[in-house]
């Protein structure tokens, strides 16, 4: 009877193991927002590019035990800590004073703000910060935003205009960080999937801060880009 009480006690704990993990996710939110939505914002970055990652290895047949590059994801992270999370969660908040439920359109003119505003500046930012964590001069990341930022903007509207409505209009605000990090997360996955897609095309094809597919390989070009996520992302 021991050994069966104990696996019932077991399986049990695993069974509450979500909530108690929820639980204190609502806790740490509620104690530190800015800080956990930019922690969680790096992790599903990194996660993100990993994925990328071992999806392009296993398409490609690649030698399995070949290790996994390292820099891309630690740029992810560090881009998703430092800017993803804190400034979605300032934005979000923005939004909510300057546009509040009850006023006329409110839902429109969120939109309008977000795909107006918001991504532009966060998609240029993302150019410039992820060439200077590659190593490149300015000169070279100014002449990669000549080049991709307007075809990446174009396919932002595009793709992530739905997601983004229902975000900002009917997430609750301190879940909007993080669902659109997870929509980013199975997006960039999908994509990262469909390896008959030409790699220029599936680059276009990023989060609503992000330009591009996550880089299966670790190589210094923002046009062969990430998995929001976003980013996603954001």
């Amino acid at each position: 009877m021991a050994p069966a009480a104990s696996k019932l006690q077991a399986v049990a704990g695993l069974r509450v193991l979500p909530r108690r993990a929820l639980a204190q996710y609502l806790r740490f939110l509620r104690l530190y927002p800015v800080l956990t939505k930019a922690a969680t914002s790096g992790i599903l970055s990194a996660l993100g590019n990993v994925l990328a990652q071992m999806i392009g290895k296993k398409q490609k047949k690649e030698n399995s035990s070949e290790k996994l590059a390292i820099g891309g994801p630690l740029r992810y992270a560090i881009y998703g800590c430092f800017f993803t999370g804190p400034l979605s969660h300032y934005f979000y908040l923005f939004l909510e004073c300057w546009v509040p439920p009850g006023v006329p359109w409110a839902a429109l003119k969120r939109l309008l703000l977000d795909r107006l505003l918001f991504a532009p500046t966060f998609l240029l930012l993302f150019f410039l910060v992820m060439g200077l964590l590659e190593g490149k001069d300015a000169a070279t990341c100014m002449a990669q935003v000549r080049t991709g930022f307007w075809p990446a903007l174009l396919m932002n509207w595009r793709v992530w205009t739905p997601a983004q409505f229902i975000n900002i209009n009917y997430v609750p605000l301190q879940f909007r960080v993080l669902f659109a990090n997870l929509v980013a997360l199975f997006w960039y996955t999908y994509l990262a999937s469909l390896a008959k897609w030409p790699r220029k095309k599936l680059a276009l094809l990023g989060g609503p801060g992000d330009a591009h597919l996550p880089r299966t390989r670790d190589r210094s070009s923002l046009t062969l880009r990430h998995l929001d996520p976003g980013a996603l992302k954001r």
